[in-house]
């Protein structure tokens, strides 16, 4: 699970994270939104030890990420808004390359690795050169990149980007066989929709601190509204949009 308890982090004077706490239970689905600015890249950058919180403290699955990165990252997945591949690579090697950082058993690797490459439509491609994908073949190879670990928990940052329809639906599918294997997942997107289809809990975050998290009808009584959807809800709690 991750468990986030009074997290700040500071960019000089400015603010970016304030006094944030949140947790994501073991086989949950929980979606992460707010307005360009709000603070979840740099939320989700701290998860995942790219940056170091100024105060507060951050466990995956127990394991501290400050104090204990390694151990943390090993059962870990991240997918960044803009990932970076080695596009001199085939697919396969690429993979490979992966598989070899985080020490995957040669079996394990080459089962998964061609079950995610087929479900994603890949496979035919696998010895073809990186450069020579489209956007959305890219973003479905890094998501095999990660599936093909099978993390205990998985962070996305807009994991959406670049798929066409089938694609999305692939991934909804993914992560909702993934969560009832027992994965903690935390999905941000600027996708609302998407978030309401598959998040069992969503928190919503407005200028660095969290406006409100839980179901959709816990959403509503912190908005002190009867809005029917998890759009008009997020406005209601980060602007001054009215309905």
């Amino acid at each position: 699970m991750i468990e986030i308890r009074n997290c700040t982090k500071k960019y000089g004077e400015l603010v970016a994270v304030n006094n944030l706490s949140l947790t994501v239970g073991k086989s949950e689905i929980f979606g992460l939104l707010g307005p360009n600015g709000a603070g979840k890249s740099t939320t989700i950058k701290m998860m995942v030890g790219l940056l170091k919180q100024d105060a507060g403290m951050i466990k995956i699955s127990g394991y501290d990420i400050a104090e204990d990165p390694v151990n943390a990252k090993k059962i870990l997945a991240y997918i960044p808004e803009k990932s970076y591949i080695y596009e001199k690579l085939t697919a396969w090697e690429y993979l490979t390359f992966i598989s070899g950082l985080y020490n995957l058993d040669e079996n394990i690797f080459r089962n998964n690795a061609e079950e995610y490459l087929k479900t994603f439509g890949l496979y035919e491609w696998k010895n073809e050169i990186i450069g020579n994908f489209s956007l959305g073949m890219k973003q479905r190879l890094v998501l095999t990149s990660s599936f093909m670990r099978t993390p205990q928990v998985l962070i996305l940052d807009e994991p959406h980007n670049g798929l066409d329809p089938k694609g999305v639906r692939i991934l909804k599918d993914i992560l909702f066989r993934l969560k009832n294997e027992g994965a903690t997942i935390l999905l941000s997107t600027h996708i609302i929709a998407i978030a309401e289809q598959i998040c069992s809990r969503t928190a919503i975050i407005n200028k660095g601190s969290v406006a409100a998290y839980g179901s959709t009808q816990e959403l509503r009584h912190y908005a002190k509204s009867s809005d029917k959807t998890l759009e008009d809800i997020f406005l209601r709690l980060t602007s001054d949009y009215e309905t």
